[in-house]
């Protein structure tokens, strides 16, 4: 195979890497409904340990993050992606052929354990194997099967859906229907498993991790498979010197030590940044963004319209993306990426402003009228009216009630021209969840970061704010659907395809595979944290307080990007690492 056969190849299957990532994150959404019913009925298992299930992947990932870096360091790059293809193919029977909760929840945690090793391993291999002029388009392509992945986990999804809809159409048997439909679901995902296992054997070791190990033969051999037969030795002698130790006059023998400017700077530059690209408040945008359409005064099927809209541009944009990258360079496309996100957040967050205004606090009324554990309101016209809130002259009104119980906080809106609605109920069993898997986990350490459901089933109902005003007009939801409309274009053109560059060229070799694994869990912490104050957040402030502070935060990444990020198109690892050595 010649070296751009290779090539395709390697990329094929880095892709593939990151169609499973994809996958490891969307699969469980639609399932979940069918899965629901077979552990309701056959398994008789309770809420709680439907829960652990659901989260269990998230902990594998948070936990296979923590190692990927060190088991990328031993054993080497190609065989830590073949552990983690390993582990997502025998999740899948794992998971498909479950009869009880054990085998489920096992196969979960394995395939969270896969999520978490793709996401380090695969983009640290790209960045090692790839030359400057194909590195920024071969990670791009990462990302982009990785919307592919999540858009193909929402089609299997819609599939299974569909025929459990004919099964109870004809009055089939539905309880099998369900039972057959998350099974069939998982198996679906077996196949890009095996090709994404099998195409690793395939693969050459990092280069420049067989260098590390003093394995110059290899490493050559692994160069050559990817590189123009001139272009070898030249590369050879680039990593070579910039692993050998350097004790001249111009460069103290200090610069070995990890606290040294050439490691300590990228590392943290590489934190800020992944920090920030969740900061951006993307994945609450993308969860919720039926909720902040309807929010905004688009009726419910018209913000579904929206949501797919927004699904289906960010993955065009994303292809827009990694056709750029190479040509226009990270740094270009990072400040126009967050430019736009800030104008964009900044409009919406003044929209929501203008809308939020008008409202009115209900707060103390509501909270009078608790006496016990649950609180039912009236939300048509008289019952509002009779809350303390005027009658509106210009449409239907909206309330949003934000309450909690203990650390457990909800929020529910409900529109007064709504005829389906039934009476707004404040009650402890739709707002105290049972303990998940995570929060079980941290409190057997003695760390307490998640709400504790034990306190929270003996405090009292607090309401923590009550808003009522009018619905905005249709026109003010199409404002806001085209700032997020262009918030999504911009994530995807910039912090979208180039974080994970980020990620993995800024680090220099010595601490490249554990400092990917620390700034990745940073930016897994950061998305969890921003996912957990979303609710409780609007409920209390509104939506622009939230839009206001993404807003905030990506004006940091913006600095960040303008005035310390290197531009890295076109340039070696070993260029970027010397760029920082500099004084």
């Amino acid at each position: 195979m010649n070296a751009s056969n290779y090539l395709r190849y390697l990329l094929f299957i880095a892709g593939m890497g990151g169609l499973l990532y994809g996958i490891d994150v969307g699969i469980i959404a639609g399932a979940l409904p069918y899965l629901e019913a077979t552990a309701a009925t056959s398994w008789k298992l309770s809420a709680q340990q439907m829960s652990f299930i659901v989260a269990a992947v998230l902990l594998g990932s948070v936990l296979s993050s923590l190692f990927a870096g060190l088991l990328a360091e031993a054993v080497g790059r190609k065989w830590a992606m073949l552990l983690a293809g390993a582990c997502f193919v025998a999740s899948i029977p794992m998971i498909a052929m479950a009869e009880g909760y054990g085998p489920l929840l096992a196969g979960r945690l394995l395939q969270g354990v896969s999520g978490g090793l793709i996401g380090v391993v695969v983009p640290l291999y790209l960045a090692e194997c790839l030359d400057a002029d194909h590195r920024g388009r071969g990670t791009g392509l990462f990302q982009l099967l990785l919307t592919i992945g999540l858009v193909a986990a929402a089609l299997i999804g819609l599939a299974q859906a569909r025929g459990v809809e004919a099964v109870a159409a004809s009055g089939g048997d539905l309880a099998a229907a369900r039972d057959h439909a998350w099974r069939s679901i998982f198996w679906m995902c077996l196949l890009p498993g095996l090709v994404f296992t099998l195409g690793v054997l395939g693969l050459s070791e990092s280069p420049r991790w067989l260098l590390q190990r003093g394995r110059t033969t290899a490493a050559r051999a692994a160069l050559a498979r990817s590189r123009p037969a001139g272009r070898v030795e030249a590369e050879m002698a680039d990593m070579t010197s910039a692993l050998r130790p350097r004790h001249d006059a111009g460069q103290p023998a200090a610069a070995g030590s990890l606290l040294s400017r050439r490691y300590v700077l990228p590392f943290v530059l590489t934190c800020v940044i992944l920090a920030c690209n969740q900061a951006t408040g993307i994945n609450s945008i993308l969860a919720y963004a039926v909720n902040i359409l309807g929010q905004a005064g688009l009726p419910g099927s018209v913000g579904n319209v929206g949501d797919v809209a927004i699904k289906v541009l960010n993955a065009l944009m994303t292809v827009v993306a990694v056709l750029l990258v190479d040509r226009k360079g990270r740094k270009f496309l990072l400040m126009l990426g967050t430019g736009g996100i800030v104008v964009s957040l900044a409009a919406a967050g003044l929209l929501f402003r203008g809308a939020e205004a008008q409202q009115r606090d209900l707060t103390a009324a509501v909270q009078a009228r608790v006496s016990g554990d649950t609180l039912t309101l009236a939300t048509d016209a008289a019952g509002l009216q009779a809350l303390g809130a005027a009658d509106a002259a210009g449409g239907p009104r909206q309330l949003v009630v934000a309450y909690a119980y203990g650390d457990f906080t909800n929020v529910q809106t409900r529109r007064s021209d709504d005829a389906a609605q039934a009476p707004l109920t404040l009650s402890r069993a739709e707002t105290v969840q049972p303990d998940s898997v995570i929060g079980a986990f941290f409190r057997r350490l003695h760390l307490n970061p998640f709400p504790d459901p034990e306190a929270a089933r003996q405090a009292p109902l607090r309401i923590e704010s009550v808003r009522v005003g009018e619905v905005p007009p249709q026109s003010h939801g199409w404002a806001v659907a085209l700032c997020i409309l262009g918030f999504v274009a911009f994530f995807a053109v910039g912090p979208g395809v180039c974080v994970w560059l980020a990620l993995s060229e800024l680090m220099p070799t010595r601490i490249r595979s554990n400092g990917m694994s620390i700034a990745l869990l940073i930016n897994q912490f950061v998305s969890t944290v921003i996912a957990g104050i979303f609710l409780p957040t609007v409920g209390r402030h509104g939506y622009a307080s939230m839009f206001f502070f993404w807003a905030g935060c990506t004006v940091v990444y913006f600095l960040a990007v303008a005035f310390v990020l290197p531009e890295t198109k076109g340039k070696t690892l070993e260029e970027i690492e010397r760029h920082f050595s500099r004084g």
